[in-house]
């Protein structure tokens, strides 16, 4: 092996189409562009949604409801997995911190409890959100329901 035999892999490498060189080549006259049209000239870029003139799909479908703005968005936790929790890490004081570090919830998420599931063990939970049968669970197991 020398420099001078060095090849590309097979399949690797293709021939560049030479268009518009003459009708011998076979790309001459039109540069494979067909006949006429937005296509066949220089500059054209079609654009998104465009359908060739006929009324596209998202003018065709009518607009309906909004995003509120003021919308606050709970991450929902329920009893059962905080009962979960106490029993695998054996806390008593449950914050936001804690979920986060067991990968329940994201830095940013509020959190609110909701009352799925049963819980057996008083803890403290301290987070954004309580539904009404949620705190009253907790309280109920001898622990503190605590909107921080």
């Amino acid at each position: 092996m020398n420099l001078s035999s060095l090849k590309p892999a097979v399949g690797s490498t293709k021939v560049r189409k030479r268009v518009g060189r003459g009708a011998g080549s076979g790309l001459g006259g039109t540069s494979a562009r067909g006949h006429k049209g937005a296509q066949s000239r220089s500059g054209y870029s079609r654009k998104s949604g465009f359908e060739g003139g006929q009324m596209p799909l998202q003018r065709r479908i009518p607009k309906f409801g909004f995003k509120n703005i003021n919308r606050v968005e709970y991450k929902a936790i329920n009893l059962d997995t905080i009962q979960a929790l106490v029993d695998t890490t054996g806390v008593t004081v449950i914050t936001h911190d804690v979920l986060y570090q067991n990968g329940l919830v994201s830095k940013n998420d509020l959190v609110k409890i909701l009352s799925r599931g049963e819980i057996k063990s008083a803890v403290e939970v301290q987070v954004k959100g309580f539904s009404a049968s949620a705190k009253a669970a907790i309280e109920a197991a001898g622990g503190k329901a605590v909107v921080a």
